[in-house]
């Protein structure tokens, strides 16, 4: 969800040891807050993640990912992305940036999914940033829930900025984890979102909900020979207008979906 927030205080951190081999890591280094000011102290804030998918001629490119709600609720020309700077001294520096996310006549720079929250846009990222977004085959398939019988109880890990919030005043994302609380989770074209059971909060919407070995998994079920993004949150679910505890995830295909729709190369395979 996007959130009306105050600013937080400005922006420290330790710095995390970066380590290619640790999904965990290198998608706290890829996940930003994104936010755009509405006058008056308040702003919209929301969560994406930076993707490297090369165009279709092979060509590289950095992409970021989010929900498609966390753009559309910014009515503004351009959002702040919170890139980060580490120092010499293993400090860290909250260093945003202004984007254009809308043309001067207001059209969005962004592609969105024709039916899911989804929206990719091309962005120009600071070396550091390009360095760290993830690959585009770290992302789940419409496959990859059955191939490795992913169910109810399994773990996943999510991040985000609740309540507009970071980990710290360099900007890093906050993580957490849940459980799979929703069944059945395929064929995705039937079942294309799925529930998450952790404490979602406004500001969460955009950010990346993965697996890595740390996550637990139902006993007896096989453990998948690598990391992947499963999909993003998308919103919280509500009861009588209140939060009850649980994210919505939008399957990852649709994320694959999207970039293929920007690149004019769109497949039908996980189109209702």
């Amino acid at each position: 969800m996007v959130i009306d927030a105050y600013p937080p205080e400005p922006p420290v951190a330790q710095s995390p040891a970066a380590a290619e081999w640790d999904m965990t890591l290198g998608l706290i280094n890829a996940t930003i807050q994104i936010d755009q000011s509405q006058g008056n102290g308040r702003r919209k804030v929301g969560t994406g993640v930076l993707v490297s998918a090369p165009r279709p001629d092979g060509t590289p490119r950095i992409l970021l990912v989010t929900a498609d709600h966390v753009f559309a609720v910014m009515p503004h020309q351009k959002a702040r992305f919170g890139w980060r700077n580490a120092e010499a001294d293993g400090n860290w520096r909250y260093t945003p940036a202004e984007v254009d996310i809308r043309t001067e006549a207001g059209d969005p720079l962004w592609t969105k999914h024709p039916d899911q929250d989804v929206a990719v846009m091309e962005i120009t990222a600071p070396e550091a940033f390009t360095r760290a977004a993830i690959p585009l085959g770290w992302i789940a398939d419409d496959n990859t829930f059955d191939q490795w019988r992913m169910g109810p109880g399994d773990e996943l890990f999510a991040l985000g900025y609740p309540h507009g919030l970071s980990a710290n005043r360099a900007g890093f994302p906050i993580l957490r984890s849940g459980r799979i609380s929703s069944w059945p989770l395929t064929p995705i074209q039937h079942f294309p979102t799925f529930l998450l059971d952790f404490n979602v909060s406004q500001g969460n919407s955009g950010g990346p909900v993965f697996w890595v070995p740390a996550a637990t998994r139902r006993p007896g079920a096989p453990v998948p020979d690598h990391p992947f993004i499963a999909g993003l949150l998308i919103k919280e679910v509500q009861g009588d207008g209140e939060g009850i505890e649980l994210g919505v995830v939008v399957q990852g295909q649709y994320i694959r979906d999207t970039i293929a729709l920007l690149d004019g190369t769109a497949q039908s395979s996980g189109q209702p």
